[in-house]
């Protein structure tokens, strides 16, 4: 399968860039937003591209040429305002989906954040970022690609241990970010978790094991 991974520079985005190139299933281009970051890429070897969430459908769509699944592990970060969540976070993952439904990418894997689809239960002083996150979500979940929505809890660097809890109704739990990343990359691979979405938070069971059962 042939992989477009957008956020390639994140946290995650890294890791699941480092495990799809391990992949004997699987190829990856990177889309990066600065060119030091595409010479970086290139220069360790990757297939990466430049282009911006804030530009065009059209300019994602040429960048995304060739895809057959879409993973969407891009964030403007705790260090912007609102204003950047809303054209990264909502904005940007919307017209990723138009492009993936242009080029004929028929999945598309988006990382969400945990509970971002009970309003009850979101934090106050996050309430513009959970907003940002719970309309990409809904915008996915009505568009005719196969998705899957990855709802990670507080996001930790530290060593993963490949074992998590994935269920539509988590209490705020914590999870490494390597984790997360294991487990875009085994959606990809498991039928079981299209047009699924979960939330996801450290556990007792291996990750192929809980996507089996989502």
């Amino acid at each position: 399968m042939k992989v477009f991974l957008v956020g390639a520079n994140g946290q995650i985005g890294k890791q699941v860039l480092q495990q799809l190139s391990a992949s004997d299933k699987h190829s990856v281009k990177a889309m990066v937003r600065k060119q030091e970051q595409l010479d970086d890429l290139k220069e360790q070897g990757f297939d990466a591209v430049l282009a911006n969430l804030e530009g065009s459908v059209s300019e994602l769509e040429k960048a995304m040429q060739g895809a057959d699944a879409v993973v969407f592990s891009a964030g403007s970060g705790g260090s912007t305002g609102y204003d950047k969540t809303l054209l990264i976070d909502l904005d940007g993952a919307v017209k990723t989906m138009e492009a993936a439904e242009k080029v004929g990418a028929k999945r598309f894997v988006l990382v969400s954040t945990i509970q971002a689809h009970r309003r009850e239960n979101w934090i106050d002083e996050l309430k513009p970022y959970y907003v940002a996150k719970h309309y990409a979500d809904r915008m996915l979940e009505a568009s005719k690609l196969n998705y899957t929505i990855i709802r990670p809890g507080w996001l930790l660097n530290e060593p993963g241990t490949g074992k998590v809890v994935a269920t539509d109704d988590l209490e705020i739990g914590k999870i490494p970010r390597v984790d997360v990343a294991k487990t875009i990359v085994a959606v990809l691979d498991e039928p079981n978790t299209i047009r699924k979405s979960f939330d996801l938070i450290s556990g007792e069971t291996d990750i192929k094991e809980v996507l089996q059962q989502v």
